[in-house]
């Protein structure tokens, strides 16, 4: 008995229907105040960069060049992400699955540390009682101490 077993795609680029139902969410289509500076890179380029690195698993530095730079897609990835529109733009486009997918990035992102944190880990260090340094090679016996660390090799 043959079993139907589940391809998976290799990724697209979104489609003209698609990108006209994200379009109003995305905020750099909507008019800017100042012509001054470089025009911003094609936003449904860089979305479908976004994608790309999203489905692949890849990093940013290894996206194909018919997108924008990784740079470019990394910037504006962080800035949806923080303004809360990529959720939307995946759940618009991709439903309940998108909002996974939101929801792994999440967890594979680099968690950084707040001001407040590395203040409150500052202060818990300053605070700590100091451990007596013996500096000694890494399977040295301790009877040994620093003498190990400055032996020439024979």
């Amino acid at each position: 008995m043959l079993t139907k077993e589940k391809t998976v795609k290799p990724w697209r680029d979104i489609t003209e229907e698609e990108w006209q139902r994200v379009m109003p969410l995305l905020p750099e289509l909507r008019p800017r105040s100042e012509l001054r500076g470089r025009p911003l890179a094609n936003t449904r380029a860089v979305l479908n960069g976004v994608l790309w690195v999203m489905y692949s698993g890849a990093t940013w530095s290894a996206m194909p060049r018919r997108y924008p730079s990784y740079q470019t897609c990394h910037r504006r990835f962080k800035a949806w992400y923080d303004e809360g529109v990529l959720k939307r733009v995946m759940a618009e486009l991709f439903g309940d699955e998108g909002v996974a997918l939101c929801n792994t990035i999440e967890a594979r992102m680099r968690k950084h540390a707040s001001a407040e944190e590395k203040a409150a880990r500052l202060k818990e260090a300053a605070l700590a009682p100091a451990a007596p340094f013996a500096p000694t090679a890494p399977n040295a016996p301790p009877s040994l101490g620093y003498r190990v660390l400055l032996r020439q090799p024979a």
